[in-house]
């Protein structure tokens, strides 16, 4: 019988096999691997409300919606539709709206914005790190050192504070995060950064350091905000696909916070230079 560590760093080295590989590989290969988690992570998020007792959200509309707005902005990015079919977003977004007109619910604004904020949340993100990785020309693409820093940081933050951990970070939400872990973990990831910049993208050191700075901060804010949602309510794990991790929004709760930011640094970057 394998333990739950044993697990654990197997299902870790198939995922970053995967995810570096596709990366690597092609951007229609990560595109794929990334569409096929949003697809999953998007019906976790709504899967969240499935018994709550006053959310009353459809996942098919949801996720159809979701879907769509995702295939038209990946498609954009990789140039199979034009730019002017992002109008379409807005009468998709409404047309979330219209199921609570018919559907008699107590609290429709709560299930209107659910749905939405879950739209924005999960196929966010995805897309935001297909079309960073489609621009991108770097030796090590930036995606890939966006997730590179962001395990250092979760690694070490858990060694640091097992280590030498004592004060508490957010003890009512994460009661297990201290402070010394998240020093720790923002040292080693702003040290990988300068290698980065140093000896892989050269050139570039400025550009990965102030990545580190955002990407350590966002990581750990994306796992408090998780951590949030699941407690909220009485949730463990967002899903079983992962085993010994859980789902993929237990696997990406970091990355999911941090892309939007680190998307914006790295267009501003591209512009500024």
């Amino acid at each position: 019988m394998i333990g739950n560590l044993g697990q654990r760093m197997i299902t870790g080295a198939v995922f970053g096999t995967l995810v570096i590989g596709s990366m690597l590989w092609n951007p229609y290969a990560f595109a794929l691997v990334f569409s096929f988690f949003m697809v999953v992570g998007l019906w976790e998020f709504y899967n969240f409300f499935k018994q709550h007792q006053v959310v009353e959200v459809s996942n098919e509309i949801g996720i159809f919606i979701g879907i769509f707005i995702y295939i038209l902005l990946v498609g954009i990015s990789f140039e199979w539709f034009s730019v002017i079919s992002l109008s379409l977003i807005f009468p998709l977004f409404f047309t979330l709206i219209l199921n609570e007109l018919w559907a008699k619910h107590a609290h429709p604004l709560l299930n209107i914005s659910v749905l939405v904020f879950g739209i924005i949340y999960v196929v966010g993100p995805f897309y935001l790190s297909i079309d960073l990785h489609v621009r991108d020309t770097s030796p090590l693409p930036k995606v890939l050192g966006m997730f590179l820093l962001i395990w250092t940081n979760d690694t070490f933050a858990y060694f640091t504070g097992r280590a030498i951990g004592k004060r508490k970070l957010f003890e009512r939400i994460s009661p297990k995060k201290t402070w010394e872990g998240t020093f720790g973990g923002i040292l080693f990831t702003l040290l990988l950064g300068f290698l980065i910049g140093a000896y892989i993208n050269k050139g570039e050191v400025l550009f990965w350091v102030i990545s580190a700075l955002i990407i350590a901060p966002g990581a750990i804010f994306g796992d408090l905000l998780e951590s949030l949602f699941k407690r909220s309510l009485n949730i463990k794990d967002s899903g079983k696909i992962l085993p010994g991790h859980g789902g993929v929004l237990d696997r990406f709760d970091a990355a999911l916070f941090t892309i939007p930011f680190f998307y914006c640094w790295s267009i501003i970057y591209l512009y500024w230079k």
